[in-house]
């Protein structure tokens, strides 16, 4: 079977994770490339003695490169693959398969053909109990809780209007040290990892099994939400956009039964920085971690706690 050009772009965000995986190669260990939406800060170049002159960025949905020395020609992802594992067109792309473990062409279906979509009725399924954790009123300077709340009267909260204009007034504002002001006095906020009698890690009563994973500065949030909502290991529970209009807030389950609380943000980190080149707001790894509750009408909830 024929591997196209396309279908790698699709598994790889654009190409991005081509560009990851070839410099890793080089640079093990080291954060080879720091990604803010399509476009990454200067990479170190393997091809242009270890210099930071490598610019990615995507472009008509591939990545594509240039080097500030012209130590190599501008090219797409491809141009830059061939580089390093010195192949071209068709035995590239299933070097690329094969390396980034892709699986593209690999038997889904009965006899390898595609599963017909039958005229079926949905099977009935069981809305789960949300978990459980505390709400805050605002200010943020208020640390005694306001009740116990849960994951689907968050979800309704974000998704009506009632955080709608205190939202749009912040997205306003041009003064970073208003910006700050205003979110910290306007916006109620809740405590995603726990039940807590005061904000505190060491007033925690009863931990909910999420984590909060917070990204900032984010150019095309569409991407990175459809990216996080089809991530292979890590299920979510409930995906927002931050007050501010250019963040989001992605929350997974956890078992601490496995790993502790740190560790498992430790471990969730790492997995995002290695696989999608993220970085993520350090503050998750606090239990107490306050997040707060803006006006988002596209806000996600996973199915299992809603009608």
């Amino acid at each position: 079977m024929e591997i196209s050009k396309k279908s790698i772009l699709k598994k790889t965000h654009y190409g991005l994770n081509i560009y990851a995986h070839v410099l890793r190669q080089y640079y093990s260990g080291e954060t080879v490339l720091s990604l803010s939406g399509r476009d990454c800060k200067p990479a170190k170049n393997p091809f242009n003695e270890d210099k930071p002159t490598l610019m990615i960025k995507v472009v008509d949905n591939c990545a594509r490169h240039t080097d500030k020395d012209k130590a190599i020609e501008s090219g797409d992802v491809f141009d830059f693959a061939a580089l390093h594992f010195g192949l071209s067109g068709q035995k590239l792309n299933e070097k690329l398969n094969e390396a980034l473990h892709l699986h593209i062409g690999e038997k889904t279906g009965f006899y390898d053909k595609p599963v017909p979509q039958l005229p079926i009725l949905p099977p009935e399924r069981e809305i789960m109990e949300p978990p459980t954790f505390s709400y805050f009123k605002k200010p943020i300077s208020n640390v005694q809780p306001y009740k116990k709340t849960d994951l689907a009267e968050v979800y309704n909260k974000i998704k009506s209007k009632e955080f709608a204009e205190h939202t749009n007034a912040l997205r306003n504002l041009d003064d970073p040290k208003k910006t700050r002001k205003y979110k910290a006095t306007h916006f109620d906020y809740a405590t995603f990892s726990g039940i807590f009698s005061r904000r505190n890690d060491k007033n925690l009563e009863k931990h909910s099994g999420l984590l909060t994973l917070d990204f900032d500065h984010i150019v095309e949030i569409d991407i990175l939400k459809s990216l996080l909502l089809e991530d292979e290991y890590f299920e979510t529970e409930l995906m927002f956009v931050s007050p501010s209009g250019n963040g989001l807030k992605w929350i997974v389950p956890i078992d601490l039964e496995k790993a502790t609380h740190q560790d498992y943000f430790k471990a969730v980190a790492n997995y995002l920085l290695r696989t999608y080149q993220l970085e993520v707001d350090q503050s998750g790894k606090d239990i107490s971690r306050a997040c707060f509750l803006p006006y988002d009408p596209d806000v996600f909830i996973n199915p299992k706690y809603v009608e």
